[in-house]
């Protein structure tokens, strides 16, 4: 149906389908549940929820499942809307805002205090919902939502999840009020699979956005891989070398390798790149490296261009 009034938002692009029937249903005062892969533009959903709720004089809260991201999205959403605060438990910036970014467990723990805010609240945009199948963080948002009072609208943006209308159901029975599920199968960034093998030359493309596998290229990177050996004068620990009040030879090995494998990425124009780890030890260890690595490098550029004066 067409809108009654201007939109809150415009774009300088235009919207994909599932964008447009999104901001439509925002615009409308209902519930969305989004369901999109990486990078095909969910980040729009939740901009154009956050401009109608200060076009109209409301409160909306931004959650995110962990810290780090919610210090992201404030800072991106503090260059667009200026009217941004920030609240993790360690940090609390501007928490008289009109847009708040917290966590998931910031806004339970409000629910649960009885918070004024929460009765302030007309939208809640929730990042990552398909976290609500996690044992670990799962039982976080569905409180959350089990909890908010029935006049607030929600925002779920998720990736791809097999139960999208199960999901809006729940939450449309909970709060007495629609929740369209909008989806695609369209991947606007193309999704290509590389492989460097532990200790093997280059890095090969061995499926392209297509979905095609390349066996030979597979075969190129995993053919011919060296066996790892520990570094001298370590002792061995349950069956893992350990070195002596420092990482043990396997990070040190894992960590090298990722060096390795950040360094090829480079020529081919793929950085910045985000690296997984799984520890917080290990993410310590990989930062010191690279920085150290950058150092390095920079300090051989710096040594580099006074030889080419030299030689002038």
């Amino acid at each position: 149906l067409p809108l009654t009034r201007a939109p809150a938002r415009t774009y300088p692009f235009e919207l994909d389908p599932f964008q447009r029937l999104t901001t439509t249903c925002i615009e409308r005062d209902e519930s969305v549940l989004v369901c999109a892969h990486t990078s095909a533009g969910k980040t729009v959903c939740a901009e154009h929820a956050i401009a109608v709720a200060l076009r109209d004089g409301q409160r909306v809260v931004y959650t995110s499942p962990i810290k780090a991201l919610s210090n992201q999205k404030y800072r991106e959403l503090q260059d667009i809307f200026t009217d941004v605060g920030l609240i993790t438990g360690d940090v609390t910036i501007a928490e008289g805002a009109s847009c708040l970014v917290m966590t998931t467990e910031i806004l339970r723990s409000m629910l649960y205090r009885g918070s004024e805010l929460v009765r302030e609240i007309k939208w809640v945009i929730f990042d990552e919902i398909h976290l609500l199948g996690s044992p670990d963080r799962g039982w976080v948002v569905e409180e959350v939502l089990i909890l908010m009072p029935p006049g607030v609208r929600v925002l779920l943006l998720s990736a791809t999840v097999p139960n999208a209308v199960e999901i809006a159901e729940w939450v449309a029975e909970l709060h007495g009020s629609p929740v369209h599920v909008v989806s695609t199968a369209r991947r606007p960034t193309p999704l290509r699979h590389y492989v460097c093998a532990l200790g093997g030359p280059g890095l090969h493309l061995v499926q392209d956005e297509d979905g095609w596998f390349d066996e030979a290229r597979w075969q190129s990177a995993v053919s011919g891989l060296p066996v790892l050996k520990p570094p001298p004068n370590a002792a061995t620990l349950s069956g893992e070398t350990v070195v002596a009040d420092g990482p043990s030879s396997k990070q040190l090995v894992r960590a090298q390798q990722v060096i390795r494998v950040l360094s090829r990425l480079g020529p081919l124009a793929m950085l910045p790149a985000i690296l997984f780890c799984f520890s917080r030890r290990e993410c310590e260890l990989l930062a010191t490296l690279l920085g150290q690595a950058a150092a390095a490098a920079a300090a051989a550029a710096a040594k580099t261009a006074v030889d080419a004066t030299a030689a002038n």
